[in-house]
Parts: C-alpha cells; sequence; structure tokens
C-alpha cells in the first residue's frame, strides 16, 4: 500500500441512516482508505453514560428504548436487515443487562464495558451499509488491537503492544486489499477488561491507528468543512483555512475555537501524520490539513473566543519591592485548584483572568468564600464577571512589526478590559465585555483577515 488513509467518523457523521450512507460513499470513492474508525451514534453515548450511573428501573427502561429506537431508525432502513438485527439484539440485551448491574453496583469498569456497546452497534450497521451499496468490508474489534492499562474512563495505550497487535490483526487484512471497519474510543486492558480513552478518544484512536501502520494521513470526517478564521456563526465571512499547524490548532482548541484537540491525536502529532478535517454531509466543500509545518505561515491565522471569564484583580500596595507577593498569591490559588489564563501586573496589582468554561460551575461558584477570605489577607480583591476573552492566534506575532497597531486600531471604538501580549508568540488575548464580544471579534476579523485581502 503506497498511499494509506485512516478515516474517522464521529457521532453525528453515523446519526442515522442517510449520514450512514454518506460516509460509506466517501470511504468508497477513496480507495487510498483502508481503516474506517467509527464512534456511536450520536446521542447513544450520552444515554450509555447516564444508565452506567445507575438509574430506577422505569428509567433504565426509557432510556435503553431510547437507544434502541436510535438503532432501529436506521435498521428499518436496510433492504436486508436480518443478518445485521440478531448481533444488535444481542448488544441491546447487554446493555439491559449492564444497566441493571449498574443500578445496584457502578463501577469504573462496567461503565466502560457499557459504554462501549455505542460504537459496536454503528460499526456492525456500517459494514451492512457498506454491503448494500456492493462494498466488502471487515468488522475488527478494535479491542484486539488497541492494548492499554486499566485506568477506566481515560485509559492510556500500550503502544508497544498496540503496534504488535496491529502487525497480527490488521496488516495481514490491508496487506490482502480489505477494508476494515473498527470502533474508536475503545481498548483492552492486560486483565482483559474493557477501557474507553476519555474524551476525544475517536480521534486518538484514529491517529494510533495511522501511527501503528505508518499510515500516510488521517482523515477527520465531522459535521463542519475544515478549520475556520472564527466561528462562521459570528462572522458570515470567515474563512476556511487551507493548511495550519498542529501548533495552531492547539492555540484555537485551547482558546474554546470548536477545532480538532492536538491532544486527542497525539499520536499522528509526534510520527508527524497529516490530519484533515472535512465535512461528511459535503465532502466536495473541501477541508483543512493540519500538519508540522505548513507554508505559508500568516501573522494572523484565526480569533477563537471564550465567553465566561472572571477577571480578578489583586492590589497591595506592599507588593511594590516586595518580595514573594506573587508566589503567595499563586500558592493560594493552588491550594484552591484554580488555575490561571492569562495575567497582567504592574507595580502594585495583578490581574488573571480565570476560565470556568471547562468547569461544570460558574466563575463565582469558583471562587469560595475561604479563598477570597483568604486572598484578602495578602491584598484588597476586586472580581468582574461578564467577561469574555478574544484570542487572536498567529505565528511569531512577538516579532512582526505593527501588529499593536492593527489590533488597536480595530478595537478602538471598544473598551478593553486587559491585554496580554508577548508571552506567547502564538496569541494575544483580550478581554472585553461580553457583551461586546462578537462585534469586538467582527472588528479584529475584519481588520486582519478580511481588508488585508
Amino acid at each position: 500500500m503506497s498511499h494509506l488513509s485512516i478515516a474517522k467518523f464521529g457521532g453525528t457523521s453515523v446519526a442515522n441512516y442517510s449520514a450512514m450512507v454518506a460516509c460509506a460513499n466517501i470511504v468508497i470513492a477513496d480507495p487510498n482508505t483502508r481503516v474506517v474508525v467509527l464512534s456511536a451514534s450520536a446521542g447513544v453515548t450520552n444515554l450509555l453514560v447516564t444508565l452506567a450511573n445507575g438509574v430506577d428501573s422505569t428509567q433504565r427502561e426509557k432510556l435503553v428504548s431510547e437507544v434502541r429506537q436510535i438503532q432501529e431508525n436506521i435498521l428499518t432502513e436496510l433492504k436486508n436487515d436480518s443478518l445485521v438485527r440478531p448481533e444488535i439484539e444481542r448488544l441491546l440485551n447487554n446493555i439491559d443487562s449492564l444497566s441493571e448491574a449498574a443500578s445496584l453496583a457502578t463501577s469504573a469498569a462496567l461503565t466502560d464495558e457499557l459504554i462501549s456497546h455505542g460504537e459496536m452497534m454503528s460499526t456492525r450497521i456500517f459494514i451492512e451499509i457498506l454491503r448494500e451499496l456492493n462494498a466488502q468490508s471487515t468488522w475488527v474489534d478494535v479491542r484486539s488491537v488497541v492494548a492499554t492499562n486499566s485506568h477506566f474512563g481515560k485509559a492510556a495505550p500500550d503502544d508497544d503492544l498496540t503496534r504488535k497487535n496491529s502487525d497480527n490483526v490488521l496488516k495481514p487484512l490491508i496487506d490482502r486489499g480489505e477494508l476494515v471497519i473498527t470502533q474508536g474510543f475503545i481498548g483492552r486492558d492486560p486483565e482483559g477488561k474493557t477501557t474507553t480513552l476519555g474524551r476525544g478518544g475517536s480521534d486518538y484512536s484514529a491517529a494510533l491507528i495511522a501511527e501503528v501502520l505508518d499510515a500516510k494521513d488521517v482523515l477527520i470526517w465531522t459535521d463542519v468543512a475544515g478549520i475556520y478564521t472564527t466561528d462562521p456563526r459570528i462572522v458570515p465571512n470567515a474563512q476556511r483555512i487551507d493548511t495550519m499547524s498542529f501548533a495552531e490548532a492547539a492555540e484555537m482548541a485551547t482558546f474554546g475555537a470548536k477545532v480538532l484537540h492536538p491532544a486527542t491525536l497525539l499520536p499522528a502529532v509526534r510520527s508527524n501524520i497529516p490530519v484533515y478535517v472535512g465535512s461528511s454531509k459535503a465532502p466536495q466543500d473541501g477541508g483543512t490539513w493540519v500538519t508540522r509545518d505548513p507554508q505559508p505561515r500568516p501573522t494572523f491565522r484565526a480569533i477563537a473566543l471564550r465567553r465566561d471569564q472572571t477577571l480578578l484583580t489583586l492590589s497591595s500596595l506592599s507588593m511594590l519591592h516586595a518580595q514573594g507577593f506573587l508566589a503567595n498569591v499563586f500558592g493560594i490559588l493552588a491550594r484552591h485548584k484554580i488555575s490561571v489564563d492569562t495575567i497582567t501586573t504592574s507595580e502594585v496589582s495583578v490581574a488573571l483572568t480565570l476560565d470556568k468554561t471547562g468547569s461544570a460551575s460558574s466563575g463565582a461558584d469558583l471562587l469560595s468564600n475561604e479563598l477570597l477570605t483568604e486572598l484578602s489577607e495578602v491584598c484588597t480583591v476586586k472580581v468582574d464577571t461578564g467577561l469574555s476573552l478574544v484570542a487572536l492566534i498567529g505565528n511569531d506575532l512577538h516579532v512582526a512589526s505593527g501588529v499593536a497597531k492593527r489590533v488597536f486600531t480595530a478595537l478602538e471604538k471598544y473598551n478593553i478590559r486587559m491585554i496580554s501580549y508577548g508571552a506567547s508568540t502564538n496569541n494575544i488575548c483580550t478581554l472585553v465585555p461580553s457583551h461586546q464580544a462578537d462585534d469586538v471579534v467582527r472588528a479584529l476579523h475584519k481588520e486582519l483577515f478580511e481588508l488585508s485581502e
């Protein structure tokens, strides 16, 4: 195989019959795609997670029947479901009994075993859809390939053993020219128990399989035609980025843009395997290639927006020429498990933003009374909420001339609470009132991406 591609389809891409047919046609149209990694149909994993947490029998019946319905909607559209139906029934019965077990006693191992059924069902059905389109494919249980440790819910792969398994299980099939359909997100621990790889696990699976098979690229088929200069819902003129670097994608993902998080593609990143992002709904619209060193690398690449930020301003006159103030403040924050995003300091005060989008609680809840009391013993504390962080992502921003002028020109009408510039060569962050955030993004996009054309 000179050019081997690994394709991954996410939950919305395999949500229903017509979505699956669209994916099948993409696979059939690309002879280089030899391994296809699937997520569970949209909605299924969430239902299985709820069941795994243990619910009463009425609730259990309702949830299991919702899972059943999602599969049933696809099965009824098949011309002939007699081959796959018994297998889906068996998996649904499994889900039922595992859910019953979970209602008596939950466990991390049981949860992973239960959740894995979503991918097992979607891959079985996908094989049938390919068969109806006259394409032969081979179902592989990914657990026979991806070996992991026993950290249920967020297992780490054993790369050497995974490569050995791949040589034994996948290589012979690919050498014979088979098309392999397998599951994302799932692995197996040394005791033979099912594990899952945590959030973004299907991307990780695809990247891992690409690495152990020395594939040419990983194709991530999702519901958007690539990665854009900013959220097209805010800026209809947002442009698709044709090629970008893993580092730029990481910056964008860190700042909340709904793009690939390179952490979920680690094996591809470290083995320098290019990753493509395209839309399974509109494959003809093209997409974005994420590579290690794309050319050209423009000064400005994208704008990301993270809402719901809290600004903490800590002032103390005794901070002037005093040692240890910052160390003290960060010590207090660390004890309360608060992670700080951006920071600016002056002689007598330090301002920091806290991101709570990562946690379920709100920014105000992050700042417990104990924390505020502890901080107010060493300084005056001011808390501002209702702010958003606008991150301008690019390359070598610290050495490009005139960057600050262009940014501030675009922002002259707006009140900027804080700016963080110079710490990273890849981003400039501005903190703005949330009600102006969308306008700020539009103004920056217009100045930096539309007028420079």
